[in-house]
């Protein structure tokens, strides 16, 4: 649906597509699982009026490098943050992050030491009890998903998408995020990516999250069934000083489920400059 990544920064296990966008003060935005920088289609351009907006798609998501043999865990993904912030010459950008996401820029921030003037969390990974569902099938039983017939594995990627959402795709959506997924080369990805992400990789950083001093918003839809509303109390209760808002009738996929919401939030948190 046009989204191309532009640029391309290597890492150790491959190479990591990226764009930015606009100018103004830093801020980057960090997609999730199973997503990629496609979530961020309309919100990047419409951030870009007053900010400088850098995407970018993980190692082994979107139009990233998959291969075997990469280090996919959280703990890659935050290492592979700081390079990217180093690479761009950002020392203290803000960082809005979704899904795993928030792991990754907690870990960025709190165990590789990387500086932010600000964090927005939604919807995200932050710690706790967190593998569920799918996903702990899929780290109980990665061989049995490797060897679903495809007919089966699209079946159970067009599935686990639509229960991120509350109010539906727009028409094409859906096939777009499910396209890096799909084929021999898509499906082995897939389950890469999910078996490597582990609870252990977030509970380093746990006893930390009551010292973070940077101003924090946490945001979250009231029907997201991936991450119930109480993961964000669970983070609220850690990092006390947080701001917290929710977003009624959305699911786990802001973006998707109440795009013009999630901005007057990230508005607010993010106004023009002067």
């Amino acid at each position: 649906m046009g989204w191309e990544l532009g640029e391309e920064f290597r890492t150790p296990d491959g190479a990591v597509r990226w764009s930015a966008f606009g100018s103004g003060e830093p801020l980057v935005l960090v997609h999730g699982t199973p997503y990629s920088s496609f979530l961020w289609r309309d919100i990047a351009p419409a951030l870009a009026v007053h900010r400088r907006v850098f995407v970018f798609d993980h190692l082994g998501f979107g139009q990233s490098e998959k291969r075997e043999g990469q280090d996919l865990s959280l703990a890659a993904h935050a290492r592979n943050f700081t390079r990217l912030l180093e690479h761009w010459g950002l020392s203290r950008p803000s960082v809005v992050a979704h899904d795993i996401g928030g792991a990754v820029a907690l870990r960025t921030l709190l165990l590789e030491e990387v500086s932010y003037a600000d964090l927005t969390l939604f919807d995200a990974v932050s710690g706790g009890e967190w593998e569920r569902g799918l996903f702990q099938l899929i780290l109980k039983h990665p061989d049995v998903f490797h060897e679903l017939p495809g007919y089966a594995h699209q079946a159970l990627v067009a599935a686990h998408l639509r229960n991120a959402t509350h109010a539906g795709f727009r028409p094409g959506v859906l096939e777009a995020f499910m396209a890096p997924w799909l084929g021999a080369e898509g499906q082995a990805a897939f389950y890469r990516q999910y078996s490597q992400i582990r609870q252990a990789d977030t509970v380093g950083y746990e006893p930390l999250l009551g010292g973070i001093s940077i101003p924090v918003r946490l945001i979250w839809g009231r029907q997201d069934r991936i991450l119930p509303p109480r993961y964000a109390e669970w983070l609220h209760g850690r990092i006390p000083h947080a701001e917290l808002h929710w977003i009624d009738g959305a699911g786990h996929l802001l973006q998707e489920d109440a795009p013009a919401r999630l901005m007057t939030h990230l508005t607010a948190a993010f106004p023009p400059a002067g």
